[in-house]
């Protein structure tokens, strides 16, 4: 983000960085027409962000709701889950079992093996396709140094790091990398990161038992110098995490209240994941140092992943209501694209495709809890494939102006083996269906002068259904049944922008508002099957039109060379029609998980030889109360009568580089032990407690 330029100045300009994925090409975040956001490991560092999730949390226009403590899913710009994009160096994470509303997945990318993280917001489905609605964000990996090293001299070296955190039972992370390799030929980072997380605890709950869990993070990147201007790439990732508890719904939730303001208590016995992700994939991407060639830059990737989502639930304290659910997912993808100069202008073009192989299976009691019978949790026996060719052309008609127009072909096809069909309530076999769109958006970037800019613009999103909305039957909220129909239509989006932004060598800011409209939005409606006035479930329709509006505000200013200020303000509204109950009158009401007026202000001093630094923060969210009687109901372990409360949050950091091996962090966090939970999160946040972190490098 703009302001987390606070953190120390390096050799690329923090205040204005070089971005890739709003345009695909390496431009300066000031040059980009879209609302961005630019992370670098420093600041995820520095600001403690324990997660991937996590590290939006001072990002204008990101809820970060987390369902547990092991997962997190931000809603950007009122959207999440499979409405938005998540990119692991430019590769697709997501996949065709992404359920709708929150979800874990963004959880499984480790933020120690991350160099930067690039957040787009609003930017459609142009260059990456299906789900890019809310926002995109593309996490880049860390990079072996060897085309920085001296032509043909060997180097190595290394980092260790350890961070401890006191809250509840106390956490413990630790990561060690190392490095070797050729300068200028050849390079390789390994790297192992192992965290034991503590349950948590907060002032008026206390210990949250079961929200501590363990994880496993290995990495790998090799690269290749096959030329001077070309590279090879191999890399590989792999991560674990057992027993994440989906603490809310279990009856270690004894409630909370605060205020007027009450949340129930949880009834499983147990409810808890297992997540297991790997990816690994090679790339070779090169730049022609002819002038004027027509292909001036490529990159061809082949990526292979494989998922496990495993899930464990106890129902009842007093007799066994046992349900599990496995999904193993393969996917292969295949990503070119190319760049060349055309005319006036410049031509990026490519295609991607990603093939999905899924395999279900699961597991309940029947009604008398004496046998088990089968439930898929999706489609078992299933594939999905999503093809996508597009082009985006960026030209300068006259000096101050840059117009920039894209469009994307998609084609999705969705083959389900067996699955349980919400209409005749039997398992089906042998279902088939296919989507195509075509998508597209203009912007424009105005440079008033050289600090001041005017960009915005219209664009188009496509969500083609996934297997999740056309077969899933999962628990969702405090524990009903959500269920796929084969149905369903994509979902199209439309989004208008404006904003400004200021950038110099010690101020930045970015403004901006928008509008997004959602045609056929695919919702779960509730359905009652026996007329008795109880929800039995909801089943995923498009019977909701909807849209979502918002401003966004931020900035940072280095006042004098030792201190920066920096901040943001941020609010978001949006309604939905569509009926309450299935077959129903259309209801127009807010949309879910509504972003109250939120902000943060943070003060950094820094020593000018930059050995010691100092930062305080606030954070502070308005209470946020746009709900409806029958959500708050369907979701009251989560949701409080009247709303989620306002807070206020202080927290204290400092950093001391003792020499060029070694540096130290030190901070407390929630000062004041303030009792608070972000809106529709399943638990509350840490109340006070310390972190301290060491790193080592050789």
């Amino acid at each position: 983000m703009m302001w987390a330029a606070i953190t120390p100045l390096a050799a690329q300009d923090l205040m204005d960085p070089l971005m890739v994925t709003a345009s695909r090409v390496s431009e300066k975040e000031s040059d980009a027409p879209y609302s961005t956001e630019y992370l670098t490991a420093e600041y995820l560092r520095d600001n403690g962000r324990r997660t991937l999730p996590e590290a939006l949390q001072y990002t204008p226009g990101v809820l970060v709701q987390k369902t547990a403590h092991g997962h997190g899913s931000p809603f950007i710009r009122g959207f999440t889950g499979r409405q938005n994009l998540l990119l692991v160096d430019g590769i697709r994470i997501n996949n065709s079992t992404w359920r709708g509303g929150p979800v874990q997945y963004w959880n499984t990318v480790d933020p120690l093996s991350i160099d930067h993280i690039e957040l787009i917001r609003s930017q459609g489905s142009v260059l990456y396709g299906s789900d890019a609605a809310g926002g995109t964000l593309n996490a880049f990996t860390k990079t072996p140094d060897f085309r920085n090293r001296p032509d043909g001299a060997f180097y190595q070296g290394g980092m260790g790091f350890y961070e401890y955190r006191s809250n509840g039972q106390g956490s413990h992370i630790g990561r060690v990398e190392a490095e070797g390799g050729i300068g200028g030929s050849f390079g390789i980072l390994l790297g192992a990161s192992v965290k034991e997380f503590g349950d948590i605890e907060d002032s008026a709950i206390g210990r949250m038992q079961g929200t501590g869990y363990p994880e496993q993070d290995f990495d790998l990147k090799a690269q290749w110098a096959l030329s001077a201007d070309s590279t090879l790439t191999f890399a590989s990732y792999y991560i674990n995490q057992d027993d994440v508890s989906r603490w809310h719904r279990t009856i270690y939730n004894p409630g909370w209240t605060h205020g007027s303001h009450v949340t129930a208590p949880g009834k499983y016995t147990a409810n808890t994941y297992d997540q297991e992700r790997s990816m690994t994939y090679l790339r070779y991407e090169g730049e022609n140092p002819v002038s004027g060639a027509f292909i001036q830059r490529w990159s061809a990737t082949l990526s292979y992943q494989s998922t496990r989502d495993s899930e464990f639930q106890n129902r009842n304290p007093d007799a066994d209501d046992v349900r599990y659910a496995d999904i193993d997912i393969d996917t292969i993808g295949v990503d070119v694209q190319f760049e060349s100069p055309l005319g006036p202008g410049a031509l990026v073009y490519g295609f991607d495709f990603y093939h999905d192989e899924v395999d279900s299976s699961g597991i309940r009691t029947d009604a008398a809890r004496s046998t088990f019978r089968e439930s898929l949790p999706i489609a078992d026996d299933s594939n999905y494939d999503l093809l996508g060719v597009f082009s985006q052309y960026t030209w300068n008609p006259f000096e101050p102006l840059e117009v920039t127009v894209g469009g994307r072909y998609t084609h999705a096809h969705a083959k389900l083996g067996r699955f349980y069909d919400a209409t005749t309530g039997a398992i089906e076999t042998d279902e088939s269906e296919d989507w195509d769109a075509v998508v597209g958006s203009i912007r424009g970037l105005y440079r008033v002068n050289p600090c001041w800019s005017i960009f915005g613009g219209v664009s188009q999103a496509f969500r083609a259904p996934n297997l999740d909305d056309l077969s899933g039957n999962k628990t969702a909220k405090s524990g009903t049944n959500s269920l796929g129909s084969v149905d369903v239509d994509p979902e199209y989006f439309l989004t208008f922008e404006t904003g400004v932004r200021h950038t110099t060598e010690t101020t930045s800011l970015q403004a901006a508002v928008f509008y997004t409209d959602v045609n056929d939005l695919i919702t779960g409606v509730d359905f009652d099957n026996n007329g008795d006035g109880v929800v039995d479930g909801s089943v995923t329709t498009n019977a909701a039109e909807a849209y979502s509006y918002g401003v966004e505000l931020e900035g940072a200013w280095r006042f004098h060379p030792q201190w920066t200020v920096s901040g943001f303000a941020a609010w978001q509204d949006g309604r939905e029609k569509s009926p309450v109950v299935l077959g129903g009158p259309l209801d127009e009401r807010p949309m879910t998980r509504s972003y109250p007026l939120t902000g943060s202000v943070a003060l950094r001093w820094s020593d000018p030889g930059e050995k010691y630094w100092v930062e305080g923060r606030v954070l502070a969210a308005a209470r946020e109360d746009r709900i409806t009687a029958a959500d708050q109901a369907s979701d009251d372990q989560r949701i409080p009568t009247g709303g989620t409360p306002a807070y206020v949050v202080a927290s204290l950091r400092a950093g001391w580089t003792v020499n060029e091996h070694l540096d130290l962090i030190a901070g407390i966090e929630n000062i004041t032990d303030e009792d608070y939970r972000n809106h529709g999160s399943g638990q509350n946040e840490p109340g006070i407690g310390g972190i301290l972190s060491a790193r080592i490098s050789w």
